[in-house]
């Protein structure tokens, strides 16, 4: 099973990856609708909404949360190592 680089999804079905390509490494989540994947700013983004409404948290402490887990992720290691 892959995980997702961007967001670490674990990807079993053909559904749940990019345009449904197994031979992609990023979920249908952190794809674009041309099934590129999403860039740094938008997957944060994405990511500090998501925290918000599924959490509870405010921006700030979702902020932090989003950089925290996206620091673990492949996808987004030089965004960090700056």
């Amino acid at each position: 099973m892959k995980v997702c680089i961007a967001c670490g999804m674990p990807m079993a079905d053909a559904s749940e990856f990019a345009c449904g390509d197994t031979t992609k490494d990023y979920c249908v989540h952190c794809a674009r609708p041309d099934g590129s994947m999403q860039s740094f700013e938008e997957k944060k983004a994405g990511m500090i909404n998501f925290i918000i409404k599924t959490q509870g948290f405010d921006e700030k402490a979702a902020a932090q949360m989003a950089e925290n887990s996206m620091k673990k992720l492949p996808a987004w290691k030089e965004h960090f190592n700056q």
